[in-house]
Order: structure tokens, then C-alpha cells, then sequence
């Protein structure tokens, strides 16, 4: 009996000194979830957030626009913390703080769509970011890795010159995924591979200044 009451509190104590740390790291890690700094002042990509996670960001950084890329959850209706419930909707969220909201659907593609064709969500998110007045911008998803992430090389190829390889090196690098980001996957050959970069020229043209300063670089190349 008396064994079986040490194995017992035994197993308590474990638990209490494991399980305090290992619940703190995970409420940070819902609280910001995968925030990442793409560009300062620019641009910041993240995972589905609580809601004080987001208003921390945007205290923080000055945010202006947020752009939600879940066709799954158009509206999400976010925790103010680890484990709450769902108190306040995204956009009223948004709208509370100031903040714009914009939904853009890079998973849904139109029927018949084909590999050689630009995803509309490509236009639209240029579009936005061809508007100044819109930056700081928070771009997130689910998980801020796949869907984030390929907009995200949208941005890097359009406005900071990068290559295709060098996107798809950072897709990589930010958790995408060896598997994922290659050459097969069609989301990849869509949104990177493909992507045509319109000229300084074209930008003008369209009333898109933003984000194209000479010179201008969006951080270290990984």
C-alpha cells in the first residue's frame, strides 16, 4: 500500500513540475502563434491568434490590416485566451481596434482552373498590398505556414526582387515543409513557381507604388 501511495504522489509531483511549464509554453504559443516579423513596418505573418494575441500585435507594430486566408473560417471566432471560448469575432475584433479586415481565399480555386493560371487571391492580395495606406499588414491562416506562407513569397518576388528558389527556400524554411514545397505540389507551382513578377512599369501603371523603393530588400535571403 504504501509503494503503491509513493507511486501515486510520485506521479503527481511529475506531473505538476512537467506540466506547469509545458501548459505555458503552449498558451504562448496559441496567444502569438507563429508571429514572425516578414518585413518591419511592412509585413508580419502568423497562425490563428487569440484575441489578445492579436491585440498585442497590434499595439506592438502598429498594424493597420489584417488578412485572414481561412475559407474555413471566414469570421473565426477567437478565445481571449489558452482555452477560453470564443468571445468576439475577428472582424469585430478588428473593428474594435481600428483595424481593417480583409478575407482572401488562396485554397479555393475557380473550376477548371489549370497550373499555368495565376490563382485570383494573387490579384487581390496584390491589390491590397499596392495600397499604402494598408501597411503595416498582418497576413495568417490556421497554422501560418501554408497558405501564409505562399503569399507571403508573393510579396518577396513581386516587391523585394526575389527569385522563385529563394521563396521556396524560405517556404522551407518557415515550416512549410521539405515535402510540401516541391516541385509536385500544385499550390507551389501556382503561387511560386509561376509567378511572373510585373514590371516596375506595370506597378506604376496600376497605381501600385507601394513597396517598391529602390534597393529596398525584406530582410536576410535564407
Amino acid at each position: 500500500m504504501r509503494n503503491g501511495l509513493r507511486w501515486v504522489l510520485g506521479c503527481v509531483a511529475a506531473a505538476l513540475v512537467l506540466g506547469a511549464p509545458a501548459a505555458a509554453y503552449r498558451a504562448q504559443y496559441i496567444h502569438a502563434k507563429r508571429f514572425r516579423e516578414v518585413e518591419p513596418g511592412r509585413l508580419y505573418r502568423s497562425g490563428q491568434m487569440t484575441a489578445a494575441g492579436f491585440r498585442e500585435a497590434v499595439d506592438r507594430y502598429g498594424i493597420k490590416t489584417v488578412v485572414n486566408l481561412q475559407h474555413e473560417e471566414p469570421d473565426p471566432l477567437l478565445p481571449d485566451h489558452w482555452l477560453g471560448k470564443g468571445q468576439v469575432r475577428e472582424s469585430e475584433l478588428c473593428a474594435q481596434l481600428g483595424v481593417r479586415y480583409r478575407l482572401l481565399t488562396p485554397d479555393i480555386l475557380p473550376p477548371g482552373n489549370q497550373l499555368d493560371w495565376e490563382p485570383p487571391a494573387v490579384k487581390q492580395w496584390r491589390d491590397l498590398l499596392d495600397d499604402e495606406s494598408n501597411y503595416p499588414v498582418l497576413l495568417h491562416c490556421k497554422a501560418g505556414l501554408h497558405r501564409t506562407g505562399r503569399l507571403t513569397a508573393i510579396y518577396r518576388m513581386e516587391y523585394r526582387g526575389w527569385s522563385p528558389g529563394e521563396a521556396l527556400r524560405e517556404l522551407r524554411a518557415n515550416g512549410y515543409g521539405y515535402v510540401a514545397a516541391s516541385e509536385g505540389d500544385e499550390f507551389v507551382i501556382q503561387f511560386v513557381q509561376n509567378y511572373k513578377p510585373r514590371s516596375k512599369a506595370e506597378r506604376l501603371a496600376s497605381g501600385g507604388a507601394a513597396g517598391v523603393a529602390e534597393g529596398a530588400v525584406g530582410g536576410p535571403r535564407p
